[in-house]
């Protein structure tokens, strides 16, 4: 795949930044000039463009190595942001093989599955792992078989155990959210964790979403995109360090906009684990500060116009205080008035 990875940091002195291929490839979630909470569900398939994070099934980039590290860290500091309670024991060995066959098969020049039977021989160059286990036997490994493999694949992972026509969270590894809590929300039902969500349960969107959750069938996985801003590109905005990095909002001004305010994108998925029909929902964060963002001229004339006319109270959701006049004014630079393409794709 020829990937660099690269040797950055996602707090204290930031030196995250994309390359100008990442830019290209970065998800960007508005397809046309405004935004509405929606759905937006589609098969978890390759799209037409290659090189893009659509292209497999966990998407592997630049920033592996130094998101991994990072998760090394908030776990050596909250052990708690990993849970999984016993019954969901099954479902971590189904993650654990979903992962390593998909990454066997999409990266074999940095991640190689060998299987004998129950004997298991993983490989992950990238990490320098080299792993032999038996596979449905915790003690041949070093963690549980979730927290395992979630250790080495980028992006939050929540196991779904699926009862009385409902999803409960039930298991996670969930180091790179956008504020809030595993250790909260364990337990809950689809509708209790996402309770905050504005205007989306008066209109209806997350009975919808759990009715096509439901149906999710193995081999058919799903997909969308969320999305919400944050002041620097940190990983670990999660309530229970909010002391940290909420009193960094405060830190941002026209003059630092460009480095400080990042987009943070989520792509989740949906994929139903075939040994214990539970349904794992991984949650892959991205950023690009608004400095990159604005580098494809449609993508700053777009953001411009969705944030400028975005209801007052998804705006606030979606991570704007007091700042959203000041981010407008600054993006205002970069919308010259024309039209702009169909669809979230540079010209």
């Amino acid at each position: 795949m020829g990937i660099n990875f690269k040797d950055e940091t996602f707090r204290n002195d930031y030196t995250f930044s994309n390359s100008p291929e990442q830019i290209r490839r970065f998800p960007f979630p508005f397809h046309e000039d405004s935004y509405m909470y929606a759905v937006n569900m589609e098969a978890h398939t390759p799209k037409e463009r290659s090189s893009s994070v659509y292209e497999t099934s966990f998407d592997v980039d630049e920033h592996y190595v130094a998101e991994m590290k990072d998760r090394a860290m908030v776990l050596a500091e909250d052990p708690l942001r990993c849970q999984s309670l016993p019954h969901m024991t099954l479902a971590g060995w189904d993650l654990l093989e979903l992962i390593m066959t998909a990454k066997a098969n999409d990266y074999p020049d940095l991640f190689e599955l060998h299987c004998d039977g129950d004997k298991w021989h993983w490989i992950n160059k990238p990490l320098g792992i080299d792993e032999k286990f038996v596979f449905g036997d915790e003690t041949t490994l070093p963690q549980g078989p979730m927290e395992y493999i979630t250790r080495q694949t980028q992006g939050d992972f929540c196991l779904l155990d699926q009862r009385d026509d409902n999803l409960w969270m039930d298991a996670g590894m969930v180091t790179t959210q956008a504020d809030w809590s595993l250790d909260f929300d364990l337990g809950m039902n689809f509708f209790e964790w996402h309770a905050p969500v504005p205007k989306a349960h008066e209109m209806g969107i997350f009975v919808r979403a759990l009715k096509f959750l439901l149906s999710i069938q193995q081999g058919s996985p799903a997909r969308r995109l969320n999305w919400t801003m944050t002041v620097n590109p940190l990983l670990d905005s999660s309530p229970e360090n909010y002391s940290k990095w909420g009193i960094q909002k405060s830190e941002l001004t026209t003059e630092n906009m460009g480095q400080k305010m990042h987009l943070r994108v989520e792509l989740q998925t949906f994929f139903r684990l075939p040994r214990s029909n539970a349904l794992v929902f991984p949650i892959r964060c991205y950023l690009i500060k608004m400095d990159e963002l604005v580098t494809v001229p449609k993508w700053g004339r777009r953001f411009h116009r969705v944030i400028r006319d975005l209801p007052a109270e998804l705006a606030t959701y979606k991570g704007f205080i007091d700042n959203r006049p000041m981010i407008i004014e600054w993006l205002s630079r970069y919308d010259d008035g024309a039209q702009t393409s169909d669809g979230v794709w540079p010209e």
